[in-house]
């Protein structure tokens, strides 16, 4: 079958295009026929067709961006974030959650029907569905400012910065996915195991190599960066068409050997 996921043709815009899973991912979605417009912190990109410069705990930068974006954009990958410490768990609640948060609902109007957004959580989010009570007021309060003004006013509420950016951003999609679904556009979430890209190190020094090996399941090693684009790329498909509001475990069977009792 010729190109079975159907991006020939289209425009992607991906986050975090520089490196990591952003930048395996805006190679991919090039080598299938996609225009990719590509955001990132950093100053350049290499390997998208556009890219503009996007700080995403800065609601001006983003609305600069997006307003620099031509439509209509048919795929949006929310793949930038931070690690938590030695970033404050301020800033790495806004670039994880409140930020592309921001910038997705400010790209709805661009999108027509049959566009899709996937966006990377972690499996560090794990129980999130426990805490729903607590996050979906957050998760539905509206927008940029009064994301930012709840991690202001509750700083327990957000301490390590990681993990409860995680668990907002995958309440954020089961939230948001049935009403985004109206206008015929699908959000979903990837929960990636522990993976070899640069921010690493960072998770290494906060919480020790033991720690975050622990978190590698049955497969007993660290994905790729690539063994996460794809599974992001076919989220945003057409060949995904009735998938909306999912959390999908990209974990290599971290989470089911958990439940099972098989990971203590």
């Amino acid at each position: 079958m010729h190109d079975p996921l159907q991006y020939e043709g289209t425009h992607a815009v991906v986050t975090g295009c520089a490196s990591g899973m952003g930048a395996a991912t805006a190679a991919i979605l090039t080598e299938l026929g996609a225009t990719v417009t590509g955001l990132d912190v950093q100053d350049r990109a290499d390997g998208v067709a556009r890219f503009h410069q996007v700080d995403l705990k800065d609601k001006a930068s983003i609305d600069a961006a997006v307003a620099a974006i031509e439509g209509p954009v048919d795929s949006v990958f929310s793949v930038a974030g931070l690690p938590g410490p030695p970033f404050s768990d301020l800033d790495t609640v806004m670039v994880n959650f409140v930020g592309p948060r921001h910038l997705i609902e400010s790209l709805v109007p661009l999108m027509p029907s049959g566009a899709a957004v996937a966006c990377v959580a972690s499996n560090a989010g794990l129980g999130w569905e426990q805490d729903i009570e607590t996050l979906l007021p957050v998760v539905s309060n509206g927008g940029f400012a009064e994301g930012r003004a709840w991690c202001e006013a509750n700083p327990e509420g957000i301490a390590t910065g990681y993990v409860p950016s995680k668990k907002l951003l995958n309440a954020w999609v089961a939230w948001r996915a049935a009403t985004l679904l109206e206008s015929g556009i699908r959000l979903n979430v990837s929960n990636p195991g522990p993976t070899d890209t640069a921010m690493m190190p960072a998770f290494e020094a906060l919480a020790g190599k033991e720690l975050i090996d622990a978190f590698i399941g049955p497969s007993k090693r660290r994905s790729t960066p690539e063994e996460q684009a794809w599974p992001l790329v076919f989220l945003n498909s057409r060949r995904a068409s009735y998938v909306a509001g999912e959390s999908f475990h990209t974990d290599a069977g971290f989470r089911g050997a958990m439940i099972t009792g098989q990971i203590s």
